[in-house]
């Protein structure tokens, strides 16, 4: 975790809250470090923000790793959702992808 990058966030951050970006860098800040707090940002950006289609693979991604499966099953879907409602068919790849490789569907050799 890079503390200076964090001040640096977090003094934007108090200049423009509402800026989804700053919310998902300083998330993606903590991610390794302190995941309990990443996964404050991200749920943050879930409930505010809620067609910043980067969130969901990450936030499904943290969920995964920390055993919350149904979480992470919920905020994929979720995420292929607003994805697809948004056009952005990148994201919704991805997800999917990220989706069936949980769910044990992912028949491509690794």
């Amino acid at each position: 975790m890079n503390e200076s990058r964090l001040e640096q966030l977090y003094g934007f951050l108090k200049d423009d809250p509402n800026d989804p970006f700053l919310l998902y860098a300083i998330a993606t800040e903590y991610r390794q470090a302190d995941p309990e707090k990443a996964r404050e940002y991200y749920e943050k950006l879930l409930a505010e923000h809620e067609s910043y289609v980067g969130t969901y693979y990450h936030a499904a991604k943290l969920y995964e790793e920390t055993g919350q499966n149904d979480m992470a099953e919920q905020t994929y879907k979720k995420g292929m959702q607003i994805s697809r409602r948004e056009g952005n068919m990148h994201a919704f790849s991805e997800l999917q992808q990220a989706y069936n490789k949980m769910m044990g569907l992912d028949y491509e050799d690794d």
